[in-house]
């Protein structure tokens, strides 16, 4: 059974390891880099040329603990007579070439990186700055794989052998995530009786996840399955058996790193982008990524605008927003003009985690593609001015009160939208009460009111129009009496509701 963020501590032992695994390409990443230094992919080719005007040239990578690299130049040109060598960080001479086969054309076949670091590749002629020739050249530096041995460093996309024994019950593989990543872990036996065992670690020493045996399977065989990476960070893979050091079966397995087709931040709701009110951001969408995720979080009754302009492509830009619960309030095809979409001063209805999606036309049966720039904008809170005090309501609100010499009116603030229709009535509870019940603007002028609409002395102002979106209260009160008669008083209903049957 797969047990995720069971957040247990590992024993310090481990730790120390984590420390002596991970340690390397931190450190590396804090190393500068020299200015003449180029930057290196595995498996593309980088040219260049070698005279008198520059008798060398330095280029770069990221080699893990455990993988085996070849380095290979090929002199393209010239007469240049090459000399290759590669170095850690510390200057340290890893391996050095001249000549290979008499083709002038020098390979390393095969280098184990024994600590993760950046290495530096050398490409410099036959006596340097002494020497004669001169040519063009192309460098590549191929990962030929990574080492089964514990302690190694993976990459996705990885696979190891090793084997289980009474001797070795633990064996160790430490990986770098990225917050968002979706990874897939295996440890399939392949002989002996083996009862495979898989724990997932993070950088604090945490166990984060761990399997004995995958669910719905026949086998024994381990897998942690589609763990969301939370944070960035190394991580550390622990193969046992079952029982562990206390545990009887061995074998041989392979072990694989893998991560989901949707791994990454913004591919799903789980690994959702962070945003902050006034945000911009950039994002591409394609056929394989229909859909980019973010999250926001606000108050009740915030006003939010967000825009999705597209930036390239043939993107027709499509937004939706959703609650917590990933249930859609809010959904824009092309209100920004030019098949860009805009959820326009959206009322927030309650305090908590809100979603944004953006994608496309159709989502993802639709074909267009292309980059935009997405934008979260605040206009505040509905209700910025209200006095203190006031009370806050919305369309469907039903609340009582009372109404008597020491409280003769209240006032009720609510948000409206342009064209909205809106009735409201003031029901008398008990009491004599003769209710009068008013709508005002956002700066409680009076712009409508009813006194005995609702029939036996009830109030009700029914089909009005919002004429413009904003601010509006109600004023419930009653009639004053005058002549001698004396004012009512007691409790009532007061209904906010807008009409559907325009």
């Amino acid at each position: 059974m797969l047990f995720t963020h069971t957040s247990y501590l590992i024993p310090h032992y481990f730790f120390l390891l984590l420390c002596l695994l991970t340690a390397g390409p931190l450190a590396a990443q804090d190393e500068p880099e020299a200015d003449s230094a180029v930057p290196l992919v595995f498996g593309v080719a980088a040219s260049g040329r070698i005279n008198d005007s520059a008798v060398r040239a330095e280029y770069v990578f990221e080699g893990l603990r455990g993988e085996v690299v070849s380095v290979t130049l090929n002199v393209t040109g010239g007469d240049l007579d090459p000399v290759l060598s590669v170095v850690d960080s510390d200057g340290a001479l890893i391996a050095s070439l001249d000549d290979a086969d008499g083709r002038r054309a020098p390979r390393i076949r095969s280098i184990r990186i024994e600590r993760s670091d950046l290495y530096t590749v050398i490409v410099g002629r036959f006596g340097y700055g002494l020497g004669s020739t001169a040519g063009d050249y192309e460098l590549i530096v191929d990962r030929v794989g990574v080492s089964s041995a514990s302690g190694s460093t993976l990459r996705y996309g990885d696979s190891v052998i090793n084997t289980i024994t009474n001797m070795a019950p633990q064996v160790y593989y430490s990986f770098r995530a990225q917050r968002g990543d979706i990874v897939n872990i295996t440890m399939q036996r392949v002989s002996g009786n083996l009862d495979p065992y898989l724990q997932l670690v993070n950088s604090s020493a945490f166990v984060v996840a761990d399997n004995d045996d995958v669910l719905g399977s026949n086998s024994l065989d381990a897998a942690i399955q589609s763990y969301l990476i939370e944070d960035t960070g190394s991580y550390i893979i622990i193969a046992s058996r079952f029982g562990q050091a206390a545990g009887t079966s061995t074998g041989a397995f392979v072990l694989r790193l893998e991560t989901a087709s949707n791994s990454g931040l913004g591919n799903t709701p789980q690994a959702a982008i962070p945003m902050l009110m006034g945000d911009e951001v950039e994002g591409e969408l394609s056929s394989d990524q229909p859909a980019r995720y973010y999250t926001f979080d606000a108050s009740a009754n915030d006003l939010v605008t967000i825009r999705m302009n597209r930036a390239g492509g043939n993107l027709d830009s499509f937004l939706v927003l959703a609650n917590a619960g990933l249930q859609e309030i809010a959904t824009d095809d092309d209100s920004g003009g030019g098949q860009n979409a805009r959820i326009e001063g959206f009322l927030i209805p309650a305090d908590g985690r809100y979603y944004i999606i953006a994608t496309r036309y159709n989502r993802e049966t639709g074909t267009s593609a292309g980059q935009y720039r997405l934008e979260l904008q605040s206009l505040g809170n509905a209700f910025d001015g209200v006095q203190p005090g006031v009370q806050r309501i919305s369309y469907g609100s039903t609340i009582t009160g009372y109404i008597d010499d020491t409280t003769p009116d209240a006032l009720y603030a609510f948000r409206g939208v342009t064209g909205d229709v809106i009735t409201i009535s003031m029901n008398r509870g008990d009491g004599d009460l003769d209710p009068v019940v008013a709508i005002l603007n956002s700066s409680q002028r009076e712009l409508t009111r009813d006194d005995d609409s609702g029939g036996g002395q009830n109030a009700r102002i029914a089909r009005y129009v919002i004429p413009q979106t904003g601010l509006y209260y109600i004023h419930a009160m009653r009639f004053s009496g005058e002549d001698g008669n004396p004012n009512t008083a007691g409790s009532f209903i007061l209904v906010l509701a807008r009409r559907v049957d325009q």
